[in-house]
């Protein structure tokens, strides 16, 4: 008789807490990249905060990723947001500063709606509601180009791979570029698309004003996927108090391509939450 022992969550997620501190961070990456997207920030965080890292199941760092990974289950950012909120109950974690980029930035909203005292604060970073125009609303693409980026996903998932990056970063960041590449690589055809198509085909616009943790959006001054309009569009619409941090840079990746910047922006969006709080 074979017992088959379940793994729990955080082991399944490669979740890992790292440094000591007052304030705990917890730090979720966008579609296609692993927990190494952090490396350049995580060695100075750590030295103040206590920071959780961890993968999502669509990740190829994820040791079983085709069994952790039901598209039927992923096919909507609900399902991501109760694997975070069960990841931190199962951590013992509450009041974190949830840093969520791209569309880990929407799943923290998402998950600070549905249980809002795991949550002190949300700093979003290059995210967005909704990538898809309409008549209202400027979300960065038409629905043909969305199509398109799919149809060439399909077509040579490797080659979009290695096309991609380029596009989404700044072109002289060329090892943030090669390890977004492979990270894409790792991720397969069936399990990328399947994300990318819960990515760029969702409309979470309704849920800002559900949203009343205090909210820090960090945006670049150049980001192909993220107009400035949609960051303008979130202040207006979450109903938390907000507040925008804009970093000079070229791309959708501010810790990558402009850490110090990155982490400035930080260092003084912390220092005035945790000044308030300690008012209050």
């Amino acid at each position: 008789m074979v017992i088959k022992v379940e793994k729990c969550l955080s082991t399944a997620m490669n979740a890992q807490i790292i440094g000591s501190g007052e304030e705990t961070l917890v730090l979720a990456y966008g579609f296609g990249w692993d927990q190494s997207v952090w490396d350049k920030v995580l060695p100075v965080l750590t030295q103040t905060y206590q920071v959780v890292v961890f993968d999502w199941s669509f990740s190829g760092a994820i040791n079983e990723p085709n069994t952790l990974f039901d598209p039927a289950k992923y096919c909507s950012y609900d399902a991501f947001a109760d694997d975070l909120i069960s990841l931190l109950e199962e951590l013992n974690l509450e009041s974190t500063v949830f840093v969520g980029h791209s569309m880990s930035g929407m799943i923290g909203c998402i998950a600070s709606i549905k249980k809002p005292h795991l949550f002190k604060n949300l700093i979003l970073v290059a995210a967005s509601p909704r990538y898809i125009n309409s008549e209202c609303y400027e979300g960065g693409f038409d629905i043909k180009e969305v199509e398109q980026l799919f149809s060439s996903m399909e077509s040579n998932y490797n080659e979009w791979a290695s096309f991609f990056p380029t596009l989404v970063m700044d072109k002289n960041d060329t090892e943030s570029i090669k390890k977004f590449q492979v990270c894409l690589k790792n991720m397969k055809l069936e399990i990328g698309l399947s994300v990318a198509k819960t990515v760029f085909l969702s409309d979470h616009c309704s849920i800002l004003e559900k949203v009343v943790t205090p909210c820090t959006i960090v945006q670049t001054t150049n980001d192909l996927v993220v107009p400035i309009s949609v960051v303008d569009y979130m202040k207006k619409m979450i109903k938390g108090e907000s507040t925008v941090e804009m970093i000079d840079t070229v791309g959708h990746f501010p810790h990558l391509t402009a850490p110090l910047h990155f982490l400035e922006i930080f260092d003084r969006v912390m220092n005035i939450r945790f000044s308030k709080s300690l008012v209050e």
